[in-house]
């Protein structure tokens, strides 16, 4: 099949299927609203399933020479004590870390890459306004610096995001499931006297927790705000969060006092929702634009990736609307298991704030369950590939 298709969208998702798809030949043309990918606190972990992906590729090595942190741990702090819950070096194999690197980097790495490709092409700065439709959809209308264009695909796939505008186009409404925290994010250095195997940490507070995240630019801290709270912290100002610091990561005492207002923050609205149904006849939606993951586990670029793969599986052969449905239906399963679980965290995480509980899980409970043989080496597994991870025809 030669047919065009268009992938609307230059996160993870889009740019790995827009990738899968050139290198199987099919003429593809990714667009994307912004002029780069340089948008902070996005995500920017790199699973060990898509760094093997990306080694099959044979992207890997050359991705890998770029700046990163080998997370090896996930690592919970209470105030009982702190405990590893997963270790991804116990994992068989040769990626057995999370990398962590910024996004734009990873980004523009695989756009020139597929940029590369004889039959793909990125478009930078190409704001999609309409879809275009005759019984079924036929392409988009976009808009850069040279003034509108229409775009003929045999398939739309809308990679755009959770506030996706192909969703909004398509009316593909996202249903809520109940998230119930917000995140605070901001960027603490690094100094050499820090925790040499600090990785991606949780400290638990009272009424708080803060993620901490290794990385080239140094520590991205996210500090939890109950649903809809953002006011309210504001008007208290950084202080609260400057305590917090000094009280549960003493070791990022000595530089709390670098936030000093809230325009050094950014606030990411926690959600946790999914479509109904991910395609119309001649478009497909993927990743966040079908189904929104809470960043708490760092499995929202994963389950994209994943996306992508189980599409191009499917899409290099047949762009039916048959098809769009089997894409679904195979990755439908996994999404909804792992948004079950961020929803039970989240639930839970409301509980202990109702009933003015501490937000720290049980740490008993936690050094009973990750002592047992095998338990951090199964939960970095989890954790790694998620559930049934499809793989690359």
């Amino acid at each position: 099949m030669t047919d065009p298709v268009v992938v609307v969208g230059g996160g993870p998702g889009g740019m790995v299927l827009a990738y899968l798809l050139g290198r199987a030949g099919i003429p593809v043309t990714l667009l994307e609203t912004h002029k780069d990918f340089d948008r902070d606190f996005r995500g920017d972990s790199l699973h060990p399933y898509t760094l093997e992906l990306l080694d099959q590729l044979g992207l890997a090595d050359r991705l890998l020479d770029l700046p990163h942190h080998k997370a090896r741990f996930f690592r919970f702090h209470t105030p009982a004590g702190s405990i590893t819950t997963a270790d991804y070096g116990k994992l068989a194999s040769p990626y057995n870390y999370v990398a962590l690197m910024p996004q734009a980097q990873f980004l523009d790495f695989l756009a020139a890459e597929t940029a590369a490709l004889p039959s793909a092409s990125v478009r930078t700065g190409a704001k999609v306004v309409d879809l275009i439709r005759d019984g079924r959809v036929t392409g988009v209308r976009y808009r850069d610096d040279t003034g509108t264009h229409d775009l003929a695909a045999s398939l739309v796939v809308g990679a755009d995001g959770r506030f996706s505008r192909i969703r909004r186009l398509a009316d593909a409404p996202a249903r809520s499931l109940g998230a119930t925290t917000d995140l605070l994010w901001f960027r603490l250095p690094h100094r050499p006297e820090d925790p040499p195997d600090a990785d991606v940490d949780l400290f638990f507070g009272r009424h708080h927790y803060v993620g901490l995240l290794a990385g080239t630019n140094g520590w991205q801290v996210g500090y939890s705000l109950p649903k809809g709270g953002y006011a309210e912290a504001r008007e208290r100002g950084v202080g609260p969060i400057r305590t917090f610091l000094a009280d549960h990561v003493p070791w990022l005492a000595d530089r709390a006092e670098l936030l000093t207002d809230f325009g050094q923050t950014t606030l990411l609205s926690v959600d946790i929702s999914r479509v109904e149904r991910w395609w119309r006849p001649g478009l497909l939606l993927i990743g966040d634009a079908a189904h929104v993951i809470s960043p708490v586990g760092g499995n929202g670029i994963l389950m994209a990736v994943q996306d992508a793969v189980a599409a191009a599986n499917h899409l290099v052969r047949d762009r039916s609307d048959a098809a769009l449905a089997r894409i679904q239906a195979e990755r439908e399963p996994a999404i909804r298991q792992v948004q079950a679980q961020q929803v039970r965290l989240e639930q839970r995480a409301a509980r202990a704030r109702e009933r003015g509980r501490p937000a720290a899980p049980p740490y008993r409970l936690l050094r009973l369950l990750t002592g047992i043989p095998g338990a951090r080496a199964r939960a970095a597994r989890a954790n790694a590939y998620g559930p049934t991870p499809p793989e690359l025809d």
